[in-house]
């Protein structure tokens, strides 16, 4: 298997034409090509270039509308609710990141839901983006359903990714971003499509039996990160994204990972802080750069996070690894 290396730029504007080729507008499909190469340079490629080919049969079927234009509507002084209209969830968390910093700093706390949505991807880079603005941020994302309730043998979760991000003082934002699987979906997809085999303990095949198969392990279901707890977690990010927005339960909704069906219209929550409006920024950021150093002095401990940055200076340097398989795919749907 052979890979090339190509400049950020380059092969984000390449996935942007692959997307807008795809029945999508222009500024969606830059919207939606910005985050993927970022997941890509960040190591999530589940989560990256993996996703071109089934966003865009999806945006070519109408799984997913490409030329869907959010709609913000204020509901109290520090919420907001986002009406994604079936479109890529990318736009409308740029609608909300725009306008949650002022939100924030006129109440203190201010909050983003969102319906009708679409996969959010990699959610630390949407509360990093918030992070970078001053803010601490959290965020709730389901998923169409690959996880029993724990001791159940039907899929009922999603992996309902939880994003934390928070702001230092001269250093970039502490981020953290976790599935409540035990492994995040769109790596066993990304194994599936390479024809590779999964680690045990990842998932179970659709009889409920231990499975290295990846093709066999998205049949089934996903082992929840830490059990039972892992679980309760799961049904948290249900309340949260779900129960809060009237967005798609994770078992209501459609796959991510093909063009059939509905539109998956799951539900998203953004959560944002602002530290002025409690102990003051400038205590906070001594009390979390405190914390920060404390975990820097312990020999082999890093912050959560911290990896993305030697994968970006090495993006910068080198330019992006792409498998080269996977590069013709993305330039011959870019060319229709």
């Amino acid at each position: 298997m052979t890979s090339s290396l190509m400049p950020a730029t380059e092969l984000e504007a390449l996935v942007g034409q692959a997307i807008e080729a795809s029945d999508t507008s222009k500024a969606n499909a830059a919207s939606v090509a910005r985050a993927l190469v970022q997941a890509e340079i960040d190591g999530q490629g589940g989560h990256g270039l993996s996703r071109v080919a089934t966003y865009s049969a999806q945006a070519r079927s109408g799984k997913v509308n490409g030329r869907a234009v959010p709609v913000l509507k204020q509901t109290r002084p520090g919420a907001i609710m986002i009406d994604v209209k079936g479109g890529f969830a990318y736009p409308a968390f740029d609608l909300a990141i725009a306008e949650l910093p002022k939100l924030a700093a006129a109440n203190g706390i201010a909050a983003a839901g969102f319906f009708h949505s679409h996969h959010a991807g990699v959610v630390g880079l949407h509360v990093e983006r918030l992070a970078e603005a001053g803010l601490v941020a959290l965020a709730f994302s389901n998923t169409p359903h690959a996880m029993a309730s724990w001791g159940g043998k039907r899929s009922i979760f999603g992996t309902n990714p939880i994003g934390f991000a928070a702001p230092q003082r001269g250093e970039p934002p502490i981020v953290v971003d976790l599935a409540l699987s035990h492994v995040a979906r769109g790596k066993i997809m990304t194994a599936a499509q390479k024809g590779q085999p999964i680690p045990e303990g990842w998932a179970v095949d659709e009889n409920g039996k231990p499975t290295t198969d990846a093709k066999a392990a998205l049949k089934g279901t996903l082992i929840p990160l830490g059990g039972a707890k892992g679980s309760a977690l799961a049904l948290m990010v249900e309340v949260l994204a779900v129960a809060l927005t009237g967005a798609n339960f994770g078992a209501e909704a459609a796959s991510f990972l093909d063009a059939e069906g509905p539109s998956p219209g799951v539900g998203q929550m953004l959560i944002v802080i602002d530290p002025g409006a409690f102990a003051g920024r400038d205590v906070f950021l001594e009390r979390i750069g405190a914390l920060a150093g404390m975990i820097g002095d312990d020999a082999g401990a890093r912050l959560p996070g911290s990896r993305r940055l030697a994968l970006r200076a090495a993006a910068k340097h080198d330019g992006v690894s792409i498998d080269d398989a996977m590069l013709g795919k993305i330039r011959a749907i870019a060319v229709g």
